[in-house]
């Protein structure tokens, strides 16, 4: 069983003004990133903006992305669609890319029960043949609890969890009840000391994208037993954090990561555009929390 460690950018994805995905940006992004220390990659999540994208596009960005980052690091690809079938395409695509798994949000908007979405996640689990990682975030709609979470643990290769949420108590349940075996990722950013105490193996974030460095010194410290290093770090990190929640969370990336020479373009319509006037002061309030450019 593949068990996905360290500190893994939330992919963000590089647009064009007709929304397809920059190629070139994209490829020297991730090195970028992988220079900066990056332990993997998720690709098409929230903070990549999958839901929001062509299902051409999205398979572009999956095979774009992994080819780049070739064998490198380990790439986890969110395939989730309204559309089930499509789902079902794209975990199927991103396996023939070389994708070392496939991650999903439970389905969105209907009212749907545990058995619905358990059955909906061993659907997706078993169109491939590469691990599957299970993705609460509160946004969805969906409660995803320790006893659903240990539920599907149990379908063969389903072997992870990405924890978007700050019930650190139900993240702890989580591993008592799969004796320590399901791979938990921590997800909020602001918390990611906490979820590694909690027993998280590493962290899936969107600021991970601009400030790699000072995330990645939290997860190093904390392995190394440092712990007062650790929460100082956090502690800088949640000072930019707490500027970036003033604001739309993936316009303002992107706003910060042009400002880092990065031409990744808008947030797909109808996010949040910017103007110029509003650009400079993001950036100045980012600069005061501590954020180097």
């Amino acid at each position: 069983m593949m068990k996905f460690e360290g500190i893994m950018p939330a992919l963000i994805t590089p647009l064009t003004e007709k929304e397809t995905v920059n190629v070139p940006v994209l490829r020297s992004f991730i090195e970028h990133l992988i220079e900066k220390g990056a332990d993997g990659f998720y690709i098409g999540g929230a903070t990549g903006e999958g839901l929001a994208l062509r299902t051409e596009e999205r398979m572009i960005l999956a095979e774009e992305a992994i080819t780049t980052v070739d064998h490198r690091k380990p790439c986890i690809v969110q395939v989730a669609s309204m559309d089930f079938n499509d789902a079902i395409a794209l975990a199927k695509h991103a396996e023939s890319v070389g994708a070392d798994a496939i991650s999903a949000t439970p389905p969105l908007f209907f009212q749907y029960d545990d058995d619905d979405v358990y059955n909906y996640y061993k659907a997706l689990a078993n169109a491939v043949h590469i691990p599957m990682m299970i993705y609460f975030n509160p946004n969805a709609r969906f409660d995803i609890n320790a006893t659903f979470a240990a539920r599907a643990f149990e379908v063969d290769n389903i072997t992870a969890i990405k924890w978007t949420s700050m019930n650190y108590y139900e993240m702890m349940k989580i591993k008592e009840l799969t004796h320590g075996e399901m791979n938990v990722i921590n997800g909020p950013d602001e918390t990611l000391l906490m979820g590694l105490t909690a027993g998280a193996d590493g962290g899936i974030g969107s600021t991970y994208n601009f400030m790699l460095d000072i995330i990645k010194n939290i997860y190093v410290n904390f392995k190394s037993g440092n712990m007062e290093a650790a929460q100082e770090y956090q502690m800088r990190a949640d000072r930019i954090i707490n500027e970036l929640l003033k604001c739309k969370i993936i316009p303002v990336t992107k706003v910060v990561l042009e400002e880092q020479g990065f031409a990744v373009g808008n947030a797909t319509f109808p996010m949040k555009r910017y103007s110029d006037a509003e650009k400079r002061d993001i950036i100045e309030r980012m600069k005061n929390a501590g954020l180097e450019f």
